[in-house]
């Protein structure tokens, strides 16, 4: 038997071989998975309610995904598209411009990753509108390349001794109801968050100096806050008013997440670009910046690419995965997903004290612990205990959020009933054994 058939001897290896900064959340190794279950080398199952951070919303090893991949396979693994070009690019493409929401007309560029596509997006919104700041919002998260890095809040574990970072990148604050950082209750707002962005032209970067705001509809790593609805349509009018583009970052958010293709559609709001990586292709690396077309195409040939970009394996995926959501209602179950999940976590907040909020879109939801709901105190805590005692209990749950304090939710689409309500329960007991 293979002497690195174990986690722990696994786990001593890493150790040794690979950079200590290059973490992981667990210490079991994974042989295969299947739909919404992983299997380590030990042969232990887990239910996954983590998703490969967002990446597997059509489940692991979905047939018509490793299907289309063996396929090109043996074909060809690589020309380079900017060389030699093939047909599922452009036929992906097509998909892209249909899916993203708005009537415009759109075209698309391919990358390998989600901060490679949010530096494409940056580079084309500051070629088009000629300027060069970019303002980005509290508690978001873009990636971890220089621009992505930069346009993230989070310090610690993100950006700290990481310096410097890339200039004329500007920070206001997001709309997040329950932490409200105008010390307002929404409705009787009038969601003056957006309306800050009037000021924040005044006081921190002229418009005629802006190239683009991005956003993420619903933020991700900063805690699954899903704006009102009319925060977006403000911020998109006062966008338009002032010559500013609006990227939506749908990296997490898109690919059927919130029971929308992209949650920009939930909002009725059209973004000049948008980003979009993880659920694309399924696990394959594969990112794609989807703008206007007058936008897009106002950058010179070769001005933006790269030599995996395109990739024929990773676009053959991502046909499959668009695939599967015709074929399969998968948005029609990822709305029945998110209903289900909302009930079940009400429930959970009028039985367990230490959750604070319920928030989301859709099947992207998730809940904040506190220590004390009128304080609102963060309960980082228990949630790392939850993590754990989770795990324990061969589910994999995990937490985010500016204060490491929120437990959230992104099970593959796909899960079935029986594996969803096993895998609350566990969460219900873990709530309870931690109190």
């Amino acid at each position: 038997m293979d002497k690195l058939q174990s986690n722990k001897a696994l786990h001593d290896l890493r150790g040794k071989v690979i950079a200590k900064g290059n973490a992981s959340g667990t210490d079991r190794y994974i042989d295969h998975a299947r739909g919404a279950i992983i299997t380590d080398v030990e042969g232990q199952d887990y239910i996954d309610f983590g998703g490969g951070i967002a990446v597997m919303n059509v489940g692991h090893s979905h047939p018509k995904v490793v299907q289309a991949i063996r396929d090109q396979a043996e074909k060809f693994t690589h020309t380079c598209f900017m060389v030699t070009p093939y047909a599922s690019p452009v036929k992906l493409a097509q998909k892209l411009c249909d899916a993203v929401p708005g009537d415009s007309p759109k075209a698309v560029m391919f990358a390998n990753s989600g901060a490679e596509a949010v530096e494409n997006a940056v580079k084309i919104a500051r070629y088009y509108t000629q300027k060069t700041g970019i303002i980005a919002f509290e508690s978001a998260f873009h990636g971890r390349t220089l621009m992505g890095m930069t346009l993230t809040s989070k310090v610690k574990p993100y950006k700290y001794g990481l310096g410097p970072f890339a200039p004329e990148v500007y920070r206001m604050p997001y709309a997040n109801c329950y932490r409200c950082p105008f010390g307002k209750n929404y409705p009787d707002c009038n969601v003056a968050c957006a309306d800050h962005l009037e000021d924040f032209f005044l006081s921190h970067v002229a418009a005629e100096q802006t190239a683009a705001l991005i956003v993420e509809p619903v933020q991700g790593e900063g805690g699954f806050i899903a704006p009102p609805k009319e925060y977006y349509q403000k911020l998109k009018a006062i966008c338009e008013k002032n010559g500013v583009l609006m990227i939506a970052d749908e990296i997490q958010s898109g690919m059927g997440r919130t029971g929308h293709m992209f949650a920009m559609e939930y909002y009725g709001v059209e973004a000049d670009i948008t980003t979009v990586a993880k659920s694309l292709a399924a696990g394959m690396p594969l990112s794609a910046v989807v703008g206007k077309k007058e936008i897009m195409d106002s950058v010179h040939p070769s001005g933006i690419g790269g030599t995996y970009n395109a990739n024929p394996l990773a676009c053959e995926a991502a046909l499959a995965v668009f695939d599967i959501f015709e074929t399969e209602d998968l948005l029609g179950r990822a709305k029945r997903l998110g209903e289900k999940l909302q009930t079940i976590l009400c429930g959970f907040k009028g039985k367990h004290a230490l959750i604070g909020d319920v928030r989301g879109l859709g099947p992207m939801i998730a809940m904040e612990l506190v220590h004390d709901r009128q304080a609102k105190t963060p309960a980082a805590d228990k949630a790392k205990e939850l993590v754990k005692y989770c795990l324990d209990k061969n589910l994999i749950l995990l937490a985010c959020g500016t204060y490491g304090n929120v437990i959230r939710f992104l099970m593959p689409l796909v899960i079935t009933d029986a594996q969803l309500d096993q895998g609350m329960q566990i969460v219900d007991n873990g709530l309870t054994a931690i109190r």
